[in-house]
This record gives C-alpha cells, sequence and structure tokens, in this order.
C-alpha cells in the first residue's frame, strides 16, 4: 500500500475544486513537495486496527483516505504558518504575496478541519491548532525554537486518534506510546519523507498490532499490553 500516495491524492482532492486556479495551483504546489507522513500515519493506523484497505487510486469517498488527508491539510496548513511566523515577509514589502501565503494556510487548515468534523478526532484537531498558537507565541517571546517541534508531534497524535477511531477504538496504550518516541526523535522542525520516516521494522511493527485473526472478537494482547 502507498500510504504516502493515497494522503496526497486525498488532500488533492479536498481542494480541487477551490477557485480562482492560481489559489489552487499555489495550494497544490504546497501539497506536492510536502512530507506526507502524518495521513500515511493516520493510514497505518485505521488500516491495522481494522485490517481495511485503502483505495489504491481512487480516494474519492474513502473514508481512510479521507481522514489521511484532513490530517495532512491541518498540518500542512499549520506548516506553512510556522514558515511565515520565523520569515515575516510583510518586513519585505512583498505584502501580498504574503497574505496571498496566509490565505492559503487559512484555506488548507479549514478544509483539514471539514474532512475531520464529524469524526472523533475533531476535538484534536482544534485542540492542534490551539496548541500550535500556543507554542508559536511563547517561542517568539522567549527565543526558543524548540517550541516549532511541537507541531509535529502533536499532529502524530492526532494521526493515531483519527486512525484509531475509524476502528471504533481508542487510541492503544502501545500506539501512543510509538508516536510519543517517533516524535522526541526529530531533532527539527518538518518531517523527513514518509518512505525514510516508516521503515521496514515499523511497518513490522504496526503488524504486531493488526486484530486477532484466530477467530476471537478483540485485537491482540499486544494492543492493550
Amino acid at each position: 500500500m502507498d500510504e504516502a500516495g493515497a494522503t496526497r491524492r486525498a488532500a488533492l482532492d479536498t481542494v480541487g475544486d477551490i477557485e480562482p486556479a492560481g489559489l489552487r495551483g499555489r495550494i497544490e504546489s504546497w501539497l506536492e513537495e510536502g512530507s506526507m507522513v502524518p495521513g500515511a500515519l493516520t493510514i497505518h493506523c485505521a488500516h491495522t486496527l481494522t485490517d481495511q484497505p485503502v483505495g489504491q487510486e481512487d480516494t474519492l469517498g474513502d473514508p481512510i483516505a479521507e481522514r489521511a488527508g484532513g490530517v495532512q491539510l491541518i498540518y500542512e496548513g499549520l506548516r506553512l504558518a510556522r514558515e511565515l511566523s520565523h520569515e515575516e515577509p510583510w518586513k519585505d514589502g512583498d505584502s501580498d504575496e504574503a497574505d496571498l501565503r496566509i490565505l492559503v494556510s487559512d484555506v488548507l487548515v479549514a478544509r483539514g478541519f471539514f474532512l475531520l468534523a464529524r469524526t472523533g478526532a475533531a476535538d484534536k484537531a482544534v485542540e492542534t491548532v490551539r496548541a500550535f498558537g500556543r507554542d508559536q507565541t511563547i517561542g517568539r517571546e522567549t527565543d526558543d525554537s524548540s517550541f516549532d517541534r511541537n507541531l509535529e508531534a502533536d499532529t502524530l497524535e492526532l494521526a493515531a486518534i483519527a486512525g484509531s477511531d475509524f476502528a471504533n477504538v481508542e487510541v492503544p496504550t502501545r500506539l501512543r506510546e510509538y508516536v510519543i518516541e517517533r516524535g522526541s526523535e526529530l531533532t527539527d522542525a518538518g518531517f523527513p519523507p514518509a518512505e525514510q520516516f516508516f521503515t521496514e521494522s515499523d511497518r513490522d511493527w504496526f503488524r504486531g498490532l493488526q486484530p486477532d485473526s484466530s477467530g476471537g472478537d478483540g485485537l491482540t494482547t499486544s494492543v492493550d499490553d
């Protein structure tokens, strides 16, 4: 399964109706260059806990892909806002360009909220945006760039919640611990490409969380220990 590809397609599908075309093009360009780790993790969690595949090509109407797209869009919007907060392009006199990039950020977050609004991840999505605002304020006041990395950690948690909620379960303890550990490993703001972030050992780890196929009605005991 190409989780990163499915995420990107779902995100692009969601913004495909935005007008004018110039704005849509800027949004699509930003999505094309981003790492799809948040959405891919959402798919990993949902697929692992339900054993339900996500569409390989057509993501329109695919509930897992839409959740992945929602998580990804919120992250991409906040990632752009973080970049703008550091660059402060308004000081260079190009206010029109800066305003356009702010609009792109707002649209991305809004479309992400739309996809997650009726899911159990909606509250965490709101919390993620609020935490981002607080972290950026504190970071600027204290000149502490370490607050920037909180966005990635919070987004990984959002992805785990969105994926687990699809399976109608709380985030398993081991999965929550995995997310916290992976977030703590990031030394810089931003994610590497999904194919670098998720190694074969990660895929093996997720397979260990798959539903019990022996005829039982619960997850493997490794999920809840």
